[in-house]
């Protein structure tokens, strides 16, 4: 009787395990088609991110991202069998918020908001099909995916300052003397200037990657995790100015012969490897390798499995059509007619009339405007030019905001810009915020104010532009505006032609509101 029940048991528990693998089998292949689903969904915004992976070298690293999250996963293999997989239908509210996200942000093209819905999808479709507990256990691996989006840009010229400052203030220290425009300065040996390759933001990037996934692996205290991972942000921002003034004082002691071709970008990857390896040397002296991943009890996996229920091809269906609605909706929103506009030149009052001559051959870089105006204006014996960039049915490379519309594109051949401050301009009985960039050659300075005009607002802030061309979408308005650029010639004064800028702009504010 003992050996039978025995068996019996035996038998039993044998069966239970094979329902068990059957059932984690069945979830993980649904798992892999939802996921198949989702990135044909939006196969256009993961592209995105591929085109820009193989364009820039400062996201390259891109391309490795997926494969170290993948490795990382198989790494936890056997903890991963251990769990019952158990789905969570309180995912498909996270999964709607997201694609709700990400169709805002494809309206109005943001790209990198678009790119980090799509990926923020993963890790939500695993709580969906596999669990909450299953996501604690890949948390790391899923959210290193986030490394695979382009983002960082917006640092650029937060660190082309930081750069200019740091470098410029320990020449100084060295010793010698030198002059500084903006972003560009003058040493007795020649003439410099700090560019966006020069930021140093390429290097963060990288360093934050790499540091991330080193004190993944190489800390188990989330204390030393978080240290170095702020050492490595740290690390390459000082490093940074370090090479650029090390770059300088290369080129001046070498009468300018060395580090200002080829060699200077050689000398800046050469320094990253070497702080690369001195930063990691560092981290080692810290090395944890206590285990800190947490096994499930097999008492709550059970819990969890009774408590959440098995998983439905119900759930399934209800988290396609919500991954595949917003893609419609964008596209209906895309096909909706705009009303035909037509810019023309404003006809202001009779102190300034138009001049049919312009009295400069610089003009501000729009990258694919739907209408351009650029025209001058004589009051007395002022002259002040007007270039409006009018965008109506925009779309991605063709938009109002944009990081590649710029007063002066850098390493211009003739023209730099050495200032841009954002000011507010009292203007009648308005306040103007607007941009005033100083711009010049050898031959001529300029001064111009520029703004936005959306929805008849003044705009200077490109993520509040954004949620105005949100808003208007969501009224059905579209989402057109207009560039206003104002400038004006100037030489030793600026407050002369702060002047005349400001009467200009007082004439014409009404009319572009009118508009």
């Amino acid at each position: 009787m003992t050996v039978t029940g025995s068996t019996e048991q035996t038998d039993m528990d044998r069966t239970q395990s094979m329902d068990k693998d059957r059932n984690s089998s069945r979830h993980f292949l649904y798992f892999g088609l939802l996921l198949a689903v989702q990135l044909l969904i939006f196969y256009q915004s993961y592209w995105s991110m591929v085109e820009v992976w193989w364009r820039s070298e400062t996201f390259a690293h891109g391309f490795l991202i997926a494969p170290i999250s993948l490795y990382l996963i198989w790494g936890k293999r056997d903890k991963i069998k251990q769990l019952q997989p158990a789905c969570d239908p309180l995912a498909l509210i996270f999964l709607g918020g997201l694609g709700f996200a990400w169709l805002l942000a494809r309206l109005v093209d943001v790209q990198v908001v678009e790119q980090l819905a799509v990926v923020l999808m993963i890790p939500v479709l695993v709580w969906l099909v596999l669990g909450l507990k299953m996501v604690f256990l890949l948390l790391f691996p899923l959210m290193y995916l986030l490394f695979g989006v382009p983002i960082g840009e917006f640092l650029i010229y937060p660190m082309m300052g930081f750069t200019a400052d740091f470098t410029v203030n320990a020449i100084k220290l060295t010793g010698i003397p030198v002059f500084r425009e903006g972003m560009f300065f003058t040493i007795p040996s020649g003439n410099w200037s700090i560019v966006e390759g020069c930021s140093g933001v390429r290097y963060i990037i990288a360093s934050l990657t790499l540091g991330t996934l080193y004190a993944y692996i190489t800390y188990a205290s989330y204390w030393r995790r978080t240290a170095f991972i702020l050492l490595s942000i740290l690390f390459p921002i000082i490093a940074n100015g370090l090479r650029a003034y090390m770059i300088v004082m290369i080129g001046h002691l070498s009468s300018m012969k060395l580090a200002t071709g080829v060699d200077h970008l050689i000398y800046g990857w050469v320094w990253f490897g070497l702080v690369m390896f001195f930063m990691f040397w560092l981290g080692s002296f810290w090395r944890d390798d206590r285990d800190e991943d947490q096994e499930p009890e097999p008492e709550q996996q059970e819990k969890t499995r009774e408590g959440r229920g098995s998983f439905t091809k119900l759930y399934l269906l209800v988290a396609v059509v919500i991954l595949g609605v917003w893609p419609l909706w964008a596209y209906s929103i895309s096909q909706s007619d705009q009303a035909p506009f037509q810019l023309k030149a404003p006809e202001l009052s009779v102190d300034w009339r138009n001049s049919p001559a312009l009295f400069t051959e610089w003009e501000p870089r729009y990258i694919e405007p739907s209408q351009v105006v650029h025209q001058s204006y004589l009051s007395k014996n002022e002259r002040v030019g007007l270039y409006l960039a009018y965008y109506g049915k925009q779309k991605q490379g063709a938009e109002l905001i944009n990081s590649q519309n710029v007063m002066v594109v850098q390493k211009h051949p003739v023209w730099r810009q050495p200032s841009q401050i954002r000011k507010q301009v009292n203007v009648g009985v308005e306040q103007l915020s607007l941009w005033e960039t100083k711009i010049d050659s050898t031959q001529q300075k300029l001064l111009v104010w520029h703004w936005n005009s959306i929805d008849g607002q003044a705009v200077t802030s490109s993520y509040y532009a954004k949620l105005l061309e949100v808003w208007m979408i969501l009224q059905g308005k579209g989402r057109a505006g207009t560039a206003i650029v104002a400038y004006v010639e100037y030489t030793d004064n600026i407050e002369i032609a702060r002047s005349s800028l400001k009467q200009f702009v007082s004439t014409l504010l009404p009319e572009m509101t009118a508009k």
